[in-house]
């Protein structure tokens, strides 16, 4: 007898408390296997799939895309169990036993398997109910996934896996929200714990619910919103939850954009563009409508519809994009914007204030000659060869230096109130992205070469900008190396990266008068800062750290010393 398991959003680590669904890779139905991914989620660090520790059918399905899920809530239910080959092409309400669903009479006990999601019992011997405990993508069993099975409605009425009951009170309404029916104001009347399978949906005050559990959203002119799919099982070419928020505010269709991304990537300038093409249309077709600009103007990425365009004074708000506050706004001047501090914009927010808060830190900085730096890489990029990046040789000679002066190469543990010095060397660089500011992490740098230091930079930048990156990639690093001469900048004091000891910054190389062999010369001159902790050491192992790396650079043979 198959048991009904509850799958809860786990804890990903590293204090996060929420995340958003992007989307459900499993329908109502399905047969997953042990650990298999049941849905891609955001945090505000990163995209994971979310693998489920238990095997056997999907019964229903928690929350709708682009919704936050709190650590704790329920993703999804499996009954766990065997199910026969007979009944692999069979609905739930086919079999002996089932109810009468669109009648209104009352299922039998076993089809309403998500009313008893929490129900705990013993669990049936065998594999299938073995759940592995592993809820990170990495982590679980290297098995491979089994092959995925719908389990199919039959044309027969009976109740369906994952359609939340109605609201009491809406049970048998004959029209408006919950009203189950062929349509909108449609009547029918259901059971508190089944909806019919001949039904076209549940038809809600602000979207409808399709027959396979899974939540669509209603746009403002009727049309199918964010993160459907057309009649074509087209699937939306969008990753981030914002995107789809903002398209869902604004009453736009993704299916009819274009995106600019890679491989056709809806990406939010996308949504932005097609928001101000509609705004200047309306405003030209009619006197009344008028289009509300942010604070960038026409040609930044800000703007939003205006009262003209959505019908209601001010502008449209969507989780994480810009609200613009009109003349008729409520305490605030127009054009006033307001940014959510949420995803990774909040978190960033958060460790920033947290290091600044914890850390009592201290910069030294120092400006070195890296033309023979140059001149190495040059030598290094010879033709047929992988190509070396000037970031692969700074992170070389980091770990050289933390070799050296291991002091930076640690942690505070603030409740034992103890410095932690740590073995390995798990470089992080501060890389740019569309999604913003992510530092991804160089595991064991300390044991690669310039060649495979450059070839992990690379793959891990290209990620991160992709929006790809795991949680193991971007947390637990031991030591920062920040580029931020990549921006045109000399210089900087960075925040330490909590919980770190030490970062190094690096300015622009540019050409400056510095004197050289004793004669004025022209070469290529760079800044360099170490921002350090100085609960883990003083001055003078901090200044030894940077002379050592401004050496390197100025004569990168002095790293044949200790190769």
């Amino acid at each position: 007898m198959a048991v009904v398991r509850e799958f809860t959003l786990p804890d990903l680590g590293e204090g996060l408390t929420e995340a958003t669904i992007v989307h459900w890779m499993v329908e109502v139905g399905e047969v997953v296997a042990i650990d298999q991914p049941v849905v891609e989620v955001e945090t505000a660090k990163a995209m994971v799939e979310v693998p489920c520790p238990y095997g056997g059918v999907v019964t229903a399905r928690f929350g709708e895309e682009g919704e936050e899920v709190p650590v704790g809530a329920p993703l999804v239910t499996v009954a766990v169990g065997a199910v026969p080959d007979d009944l692999a092409g069979t609905g739930p309400g086919t079999g002996p036993g089932a109810g009468t669903g669109a009648t209104g009479g009352a299922p039998d006990a076993g089809a309403s398997a998500p009313a008893s999601a929490g129900t705990s019992g013993p669990a049936a011997e065998g594999p299938a109910d073995a759940g592995s405990g592993n809820v990170l993508v990495g982590y679980g069993t290297s098995a491979a996934a089994a092959r995925r099975r719908r389990i199919r409605p039959g044309g027969g009425a009976g109740p369906v896996a994952g359609v939340p009951r109605p609201p009491a009170g809406a049970v048998n309404g004959s029209s408006g929200a919950g009203a189950v029916g062929g349509g909108p104001g449609g009547s029918g009347a259901a059971d508190a714990g089944a909806a019919a399978v001949g039904a076209v949906g549940v038809t809600g005050a602000a979207g409808a619910m399709g027959v396979d559990g899974s939540a669509r959203t209603t746009g403002a002119d009727g049309s199918s919103g964010a993160g459907a799919v057309d009649a074509g099982n087209r699937t939306v070419a969008v990753i981030s939850p914002l995107v789809r928020r903002m398209a869902r505010e604004n009453g736009l269709d993704l299916r009819e954009l274009t995106g600019s991304g890679r491989d056709g990537l809806i990406l939010r300038t996308d949504v932005e563009c097609a928001v101000r093409a509609r705004q200047e249309q309306e405003s030209v077709g009619s006197a009344g409508a008028a289009a509300s600009v942010g604070a960038h103007g026409m040609n930044g990425v800000r703007g939003v519809v205006g009262a003209g365009a959505t019908g209601v004074a001010g502008a449209a708000t969507a989780a994480g994009a810009v609200r613009t506050i009109g003349s008729t706004g409520a305490g605030g001047a127009a054009g006033e914007e307001r940014i959510p501090l949420r995803g990774m914009l909040g978190a960033a927010a958060e460790k920033f204030s947290r290091s600044r808060r914890e850390i009592p830190e201290a910069t030294c900085w120092v400006d070195a000659d890296a033309t023979e730096l140059l001149a190495a890489r040059r030598a290094m990029n010879a033709p047929g060869v992988p190509k070396v990046s000037l970031l692969a040789l700074l992170a070389r000679i980091t770990t050289a230096a933390l070799a050296r002066f291991p002091e930076l190469n640690a942690t505070v543990d603030t409740k034992a109130q103890e410095i932690v010095r740590l073995p390995a060397v798990h470089l992080g660089f501060a890389a740019q992205t569309d999604r913003g500011l992510v530092v991804p992490v160089v595991r064991d740098a300390h044991a690669r070469t310039v060649e495979e230091l450059s070839a992990e930079i690379t793959r891990l930048t290209e990620t991160a900008r992709a929006g790809g990156l795991s949680l193991a990639e971007l947390t637990h690093g031991t030591f920062t190396l920040n580029n931020y001469g990549v921006f045109g900048v000399d210089g900087s004091t960075p925040i330490i990266n909590h919980p770190e000891a030490a970062m190094l910054g690096v300015g622009r190389i540019a050409a400056k008068p510095w004197v050289h062999e004793g004669e004025l010369a022209v070469r290529q001159v760079v800044q360099l800062s170490l921002t350090f902790d100085h609960r883990v050491c003083d001055g003078g192992t901090a200044g030894g750290f940077l002379r050592y790396v401004a050496d390197c650079v100025e004569q990168p043979a002095l790293l044949l010393r200790t190769l």
